[in-house]
């Protein structure tokens, strides 16, 4: 069935489908929200919105269209988790809303319906460092609706001064204390708490790549969609942060549903942040702890047990992954800053929910177009380096298959990554950017590709 559209065509198609983007897919990197949006574009509508606000009700969205291609590359033999050799086609359409409701002092429901369709090549296979950070592994030709996000938030002061916006386009508007803390339970992305940069870890304005996104050796609990349910803690006061979230795991690597026995299956994430100014130039660094609790197996015995899927099936059992992140962020000149992610977990068990990848760094940077009279404009350039330890590389190279590696066999390489985009500030609320990567080594395999890839996407909010 076909998968890809005319470029032209399913780009027309995203920006009249708008309402659209402001919602990014994690905290802190969408467009701050008093930036114009694409309602300043109609009459009355920004006023409306704002006196809705007033009142209690939040009401914000976003439609984001991505196409990409790639030509055909080198590929002497190809497995069941492949990215095919062949010229190939193909694009994601998002569109969603943000609905909100004041409950009582500090609190609020957030609920965020989303529609989608569309594939990222080869069913988001192929490459650990995916390059479309908004293709699922459920990909669908027709719209599929559903809940990104269910979840109630309450913020406690605990001081009287306050700071300005938050750019989290799930709050609303107005000024938060300065030192405060959030709990918020419900369904959630991981991604909106934990490993925020704010040069990289946004496909939908920033990069797409998912390894660029965020750290690609930490396996964030999350369904085949990119969601879970959890409760998080956070503590802040502009100098120092600490977040702590406890969250459900996927029931089986890389599935759609939930583990039913949260008390056997759960992930914990833990983070500490720094944050500081040298001049007027702000800077981060966050170090991130998680530990993986799934119905999983050893590679070591998946390897043994390679042909045998009762075997597999046998060797299953809940066991614990650690993981560790470090990400950093500086502002060097105005406009211009660059950051770095470096990410570990110890590789023993198998990777279940984001990619296959035990360890990775990760560094670009971003440049906006205020340095060439284009202001609302970024140029941006990012590479990781990923790659697999031991076990996990065994398992491979005797024709294992995992849910996003296996060509049937293995000549192991560490795989990277290098994507640049530039994105053009078209009007308020509307951006078109243009992007290019390349992946060599695609699934850590020598003798396939490099592989180029060329997106485009286009990006509304209000």
């Amino acid at each position: 069935m076909p998968r890809s559209r005319p470029l032209l065509l399913a780009a027309g198609l995203a920006l009249l489908a708008a309402p659209a983007a402001a919602q990014s897919t994690v905290r802190g990197t969408a467009a701050p929200i008093d930036q114009p949006n694409f309602d300043a574009l109609i009459p009355g509508a920004e006023a409306w919105l704002a006196r809705r606000e007033q009142e209690g009700w939040l009401l914000r969205g976003s439609a984001t269209f991505i196409q990409q291609a790639h030509p055909a590359f080198s590929s002497p033999y190809a497995g069941p988790n492949s990215m095919s050799p062949k010229l190939a086609f193909e694009n994601t359409l998002s569109v969603d809303l943000v609905l909100g409701r004041r409950l009582w002092e500090g609190a609020e429901i957030i609920v965020v319906p989303q529609t989608s369709r569309g594939y990222g090549f080869s069913n988001a296979r192929g490459a650990a460092a995916f390059p479309n950070g908004e293709a699922f592994r459920l990909g669908s030709t027709d719209p599929v609706g559903y809940f990104t996000r269910v979840f109630l938030r309450q913020t406690i002061a605990l001081s009287t001064d306050s700071e300005g916006q938050d750019v989290d386009p799930m709050r609303f508007a107005g000024p938060l204390p300065r030192e405060r803390i959030t709990i918020t339970a419900g369904k959630v992305s991981i991604w909106d708490f934990f490993d925020e940069n704010r040069y990289a870890h946004d496909a939908r304005s920033q990069f797409m790549n998912w390894a660029l996104v965020g750290a690609g050796a930490f396996d964030y609990a999350a369904d085949a969609r990119g969601y879970t349910n959890g409760l998080v803690a956070e503590w802040e006061n502009g100098s120092w942060a600490a977040r702590l979230g406890a969250f459900q795991v996927a029931r089986d690597a890389n599935g759609l549903a939930l583990d039913p026995t949260p008390l056997r299956g759960w992930q914990a994430a833990g983070e500490v942040d720094r944050f500081w100014r040298i001049g007027e130039r702000r800077g981060a660094v966050r170090l991130v702890l998680g530990a993986s609790r799934t119905d999983s197996a050893r590679w070591n015995a998946l390897t043994a047990a390679i042909g045998d899927p009762a075997a597999a099936e046998a060797v299953r059992n809940y066991r614990v992954k650690w993981m560790l992140a470090a990400n950093a962020e500086q502002e060097i000149a105005e406009g211009v800053g660059v950051f770095a992610r470096l990410s570990w977990n110890d590789g023993r068990s198998q990777n279940w929910m984001f990619t296959e990848m035990d360890w990775a760094l990760s560094a670009g940077i971003s440049l906006g177009g205020e340095n060439w009279e284009r202001p609302g404009d970024t140029f941006a350039i990012g590479g990781n380096l990923g790659g697999l330890s031991a076990p996990h590389r065994r398992f491979l190279e005797a024709g294992g298959i995992g849910f996003i590696t296996g060509d049937g066999r293995l000549r192991y390489r560490p795989e990277a990554a290098l994507e640049t985009y530039y994105d053009i500030r078209v009007g308020p609320g509307v951006n078109l950017a243009f992007d290019y990567q390349l992946i060599v080594n695609p699934a850590y395999n020598a003798d396939r590709g490099p592989v180029s890839i060329f997106g485009f996407r286009t990006r509304i909010a209000f």
